[in-house]
């Protein structure tokens, strides 16, 4: 059911976030997003349950650790990273999401905190010394490469999209300022590893080939949660996409780069049904499942898609998600869990009533 070369270290369907896979080509294993954090109150489990569930995710992320030559950080969420454990990181190639652009502030304070432990006990240097100084550029509106969601009709609702959108540009614009005025993280060979940017970038690696994404939306246009990368693994056998976080994805233009790529297999974070009627609404919602139908439709390499990490927080995800997967079957393309594909029911259903 799973590919031989591909581990699911962790998902949210087993208990804990997490959206953490293992990938062998060959000649070296990737760790990707080696990060574990505990479930939010309401949840439907106990407290202690919840926590043990953490616990265990995070020997599963250092037993991939432990074997893993490359790992990857797509953000700087404690669901995609660790900060900080050298077990993780010393003598393996780091290659993460540009901390100095398109970034959020939060994620950019994770990041420095991050970094100030890193170079000391992985590179065997001082962040402050390495430290390059601002870099002035231009940064486009992101909106004028998403010409799909641009030119989306909205019936209704398209009054409030615009003010959000302008909205959102402001915010972007404010950020932008910060990129060009703060010190900047450098990519950096040391004692114990190498640290790499991942944004656009492509590493040969023998016969493979690790191919990242421009940064993309966390979510809907303008983010404010921030931007991620999205990783593409091409080998001689095998094609995989992993999404990082999209959220559904929810973006029409990302759903059309996921067809275009047309991978083998398919990791990609559902839409946070659990935040409906707080930060989802249900337009967004229905963008989520139509991307999600489209890819599926339009995907014609795909044996295998894990819907799965923010998709499986509250018990009626698969209600609120049901052509999804009623589209899988009719094609035949395998829809699943983390948690079914290894046998287990979801942890979201297992102490609902």
């Amino acid at each position: 059911m799973i590919p031989g070369w591909l581990r699911l270290v962790w998902f949210d369907s087993l208990g804990a976030k997490s959206s953490s896979i293992l990938v062998d080509v060959g000649s070296r294993k990737i760790l990707v997003d080696p990060g574990v954090a505990v479930m939010h109150p309401s949840f439907p489990a106990p407290w202690e349950v919840k926590a043990a569930w953490a616990e265990e995710g995070y020997r599963a992320v250092l037993d991939a650790a432990r074997i893993a030559d490359i790992v990857v950080v797509t953000h700087y969420h404690y669901d995609h990273f660790t900060d900080f454990d050298p077990r993780l990181y010393r003598g393996k190639t780091l290659i993460a999401k540009d901390p100095n652009q398109y970034i959020n502030d939060s994620q950019r304070r994770r990041a420095l905190s991050f970094y100030s432990r890193y170079f000391p006990e992985i590179l065997g240097a001082r962040l402050e010394d390495h430290l390059t100084p601002p870099r002035e550029r231009e940064y486009p509106d992101p909106m004028e490469s998403l010409s799909e969601a641009s030119s989306r009709d909205y019936g209704d609702y398209a009054e409030r999209k615009r003010q959000l959108l302008a909205q959102g540009l402001r915010w972007f614009q404010r950020r932008a300022e910060k990129w060009s005025r703060h010190p900047w993280i450098p990519e950096i060979q040391g004692e114990g590893g190498s640290l790499l940017f991942a944004d656009g970038r492509t590493v040969e690696i023998g016969e493979a080939r690790l191919r990242f994404t421009q940064p993309l939306f966390h979510g809907v246009e303008y983010s404010r949660v921030g931007w991620v990368v999205a990783l593409v693994v091409e080998a001689p056998r095998f094609k995989l996409l992993y999404s990082s976080d999209l959220n559904g994805p929810v973006i029409e233009d990302y759903a059309h780069m996921i067809i275009d790529e047309n991978p083998d297999v398919l990791v990609l974070d559902g839409p946070p049904t659990y935040l409906l009627g707080y930060t989802v609404n249900r337009i967004n919602l229905e963008r989520a499942v139509d991307n999600a139908v489209r890819i599926l439709e339009e995907a014609g390499r795909l044996s295998l898609v894990i819907y799965d990490h923010h998709l499986v927080r509250e018990p009626r995800y698969r209600e609120r998600t049901e052509r999804v997967w009623e589209r899988a079957e009719k094609l035949g393309v395998r829809l699943a869990t983390a948690a079914e594909l290894v046998g287990q029911v979801p942890a979201v259903l297992q102490y609902h009533r």
